[in-house]
């Protein structure tokens, strides 16, 4: 029954694609182009980091559920798995984030939580990014979570590229909170993650910019950009956003100009949407000369997004179609989420 609930969502969605036209997000032009996930064992990939290694590399994993506990290293090139680290030792309960440290040390996050903050405990798994790209079996190091205000569900995990200290949003509907790790984790014991700000958004994934001065938070239906000053973050705009089968993941390219949108499902795509104007990382616009001021939006949304608000945009019959098509969207996933919840706590 739920993959019949399953499949009537992903027609909805997919009807509602059709419908837009135009309202998805537009592919960077210049910049790196989409790719399709070919490996038939990822089938539900759902966390995204830009290798520090090797060049047009992305690493990902599956959702809950999958043994063994692998990592797989994907080349945007041709879409296949050049690598597959196994993490010995343990098994992935819900495991939802990726991320790539300034230690060159990926993290692994398993902080889901479907049954809605249950689970007193979650954990961070880290391992050294492979220097080479070959199948390895290696033990990572286990970090023990909690949360300082109760448990929770997440899907969001972001460690700071300058600082190493690491993040992670949780997920609710109305939004939730952005929890902030010790200055460094530790295996001695339990690690309390402090609520120090407010997400606006249905959150299935975060990344910093490279440089550190962006924070992007993506969810089902939309996005938000921040600016990341002092450990906080401040709003900054809504993210263009693709339209996707199930929008689970997103990274920061190497270079910072762009965002990289994945989704769950077989042979799922990842999406490439550039920044420009105040979206843009504090470094690039710096490169670029024109700061972070010059208004462009390429990289801003046309309808309402996930969290997001009306920017003041001038109205025409363009972005009125993307509008209407966003809450099409919108209307068409969240019935469908809400229908596996449903089943979900009936079964």
């Amino acid at each position: 029954m739920r993959m019949g609930v399953c499949a009537a969502g992903a027609a909805l969605v997919l009807a509602a694609g059709a419908v837009t036209g135009t309202a998805g997000a537009a592919v960077a032009a210049d910049g790196p182009e989409p790719f399709t996930i070919e490996d038939p064992r990822i089938v539900e990939s759902s966390g995204l980091a830009a290798s520090r290694l090797h060049e047009g590399v992305y690493w990902t994993h599956n959702d809950s559920g999958y043994t063994p506990f692998n990592v797989y290293a994907v080349d945007s090139r041709t879409g296949r798995t050049v690598a597959t680290v196994t993490l010995s030792g343990f098994e992935g309960r819900d495991v939802e984030a990726i991320s790539i440290g300034p230690d060159g040390n990926v993290y692994v996050a398993d902080i889901g939580d479907n049954l809605g903050g249950t689970w007193p405990e979650v954990w961070i798994f880290r391992f050294p990014e492979p220097e080479k790209l070959a199948d390895q079996t290696l033990t990572p190091t286990r970090f023990t979570v909690r949360y300082s205000d109760g448990p929770r569900d997440a899907e969001s995990l972001a460690v700071h590229p300058k600082t190493g200290r690491v993040y992670i949003v949780g997920k609710h509907e109305d939004g939730d909170g952005l929890y902030r790790g010790p200055e460094k984790l530790t295996t001695e014991g339990v690690n309390t993650f402090e609520r120090i700000a407010e997400i606006d958004l249905w959150a299935t994934d975060a990344a910093f910019s490279p440089d550190g001065s962006r924070l992007a938070v993506r969810g089902y239906f939309g996005g938000i950009m921040y600016d990341w000053q002092d450990g906080r973050p401040e709003r900054i705009d809504r993210l263009q956003v693709p339209i996707q089968r199930q929008g689970e993941s997103v990274t920061f390219t190497p270079d910072g100009r762009t965002l990289m949108f994945g989704t769950e499902g077989e042979r799922s795509e990842v999406r490439p949407v550039e920044l420009s104007g105040d979206l843009l990382p504090e470094d690039v616009a710096e490169k670029d000369g024109n700061g972070n001021g010059s208004g462009g939006d390429g990289g801003k949304a046309d309808g309402r997004g996930d969290g997001g608000q009306d920017s003041g945009a001038e109205d025409s019959a363009g972005q009125g179609s993307a509008l209407k098509g966003a809450v099409i969207v919108a209307v068409a996933v969240g019935a469908w989420l809400g229908l596996r919840k449903l089943f979900r706590r009936r079964a």
